[in-house]
């Protein structure tokens, strides 16, 4: 990371952090300790044993909100659009890493920048996100939680946390990696565990190709020479595809969690209708609506919600909101 990104972490930590998980984001855990203080950004003086095992994040959804973090913003010039809706995103470019200079300081989530965990920055994916980044020289993949802005490079598309890069293999310098955001319908269904950033790229780009050259830069924390790639980048309004809800039921696994039922129906004209009207109507809710066949009846849900009481006050908030009566129920 650099001073510029510092501030505006910063700045997005102030105005977002009544939003982020686990409260107000304004203390740092005893486990992360105070960021290293000399300026200078590098990897840890004496990291712990066995990172390589650290496991990948574990995609679930959560709810995308478009303040705070997701706000658009600008650097050093350049106005940034964060997306703020569930949709895919896949990009070829550049990525760097930020390890013991923010350690322990508030990302643009509010949450503390931990070097070890499986974390990343980027400049536009929704906050929180998961992407799955792939490095193709030595077909290594892993999957990281985004939540965290940066960086503003030219060419570089994704600033991975120290453990992120070194399972990467990128701690001497930038290279190029392949990045796919995993929507929340792939998180429900499991989709997301077989198809590739490769794969995700070559699907979007064959409709609508789009270019952009990266320039070389100086890598963050190795200090060795950049290293030249082409990025093709692709935006949100390339790769968007609108999934009929009969896509979504042929395909659709529930995920074990609490899900809030919004109606059960035989004829999938029913279904449609109310899933349709429900993202119409609660946009706040419309990424986490997904219709599943079962026991012969098609169900408009929602979630997973990691608990009962998070379930219930969305259940209280549609029924207020749409004259529907809501049930809570657990897959296992």
């Amino acid at each position: 990371m650099w001073r510029a990104a510092l501030t505006l972490t910063a700045a997005l930590w102030l105005v977002g952090c009544a939003s982020t998980p686990g409260g107000s984001g304004g203390s740092v855990p005893a486990s992360i300790p105070a960021a290293d203080n000399t300026g200078r950004d590098g990897p840890p003086a004496a990291p712990p044993p066995h990172l390589a095992d650290v496991p990948d994040a574990e995609p679930r959804v959560e709810t995308i909100k478009p303040r705070g973090a997701n706000k658009p913003y600008e650097i050093a010039g350049q106005r940034y659009e964060p997306m703020a809706t569930d949709l895919p995103y896949s990009e070829r470019g550049l990525a760097s890493w930020y390890g013991r200079r923010f350690h322990g300081l508030p990302t643009a989530s509010g949450e503390p920048y931990d070097m070890y965990a499986m974390t990343a920055a980027h400049p536009t994916l929704p906050i929180p996100s998961y992407a799955r980044v792939r490095n193709p020289a030595n077909g290594r993949e892993i999957v990281v939680r985004v939540n965290d802005r940066g960086p503003f490079h030219g060419g570089r598309i994704i600033d991975l946390s120290y453990t992120a890069a070194l399972k990467l293999d990128l701690l001497r310098g930038v290279a190029p990696v392949e990045v796919e955001r995993l929507t929340h319908d792939a998180i429900r269904t499991g989709a997301w565990r077989q198809q590739t950033p490769a794969q995700a790229l070559a699907a979007a780009t064959t409709p609508t190709p789009a270019a952009a050259a990266a320039t070389p830069t100086q890598p963050v924390g190795s200090g060795a020479a950049a290293t030249p790639a082409a990025a093709a980048v692709l935006g949100p309004a390339s790769l968007a595809t609108v999934e009929t809800p009969d896509a979504k039921a042929a395909a659709a696994t529930p995920a074990r969690g609490f899900w809030v039922q919004l109606g059960a129906f035989r004829q999938r004209d029913g279904a449609d209708r109310l899933h349709q009207r429900l993202s119409s109507d609660l946009s706040w809710l419309a990424p986490l609506l997904a219709i599943f066949s079962d026991r012969d009846l098609l169900r408009v849900q929602a979630g997973p919600y990691a608990d009962r009481a998070e379930a219930s006050l969305v259940a209280q908030r549609v029924r207020a909101a749409a004259s529907l009566v809501p049930v809570v129920i657990e897959r296992r």
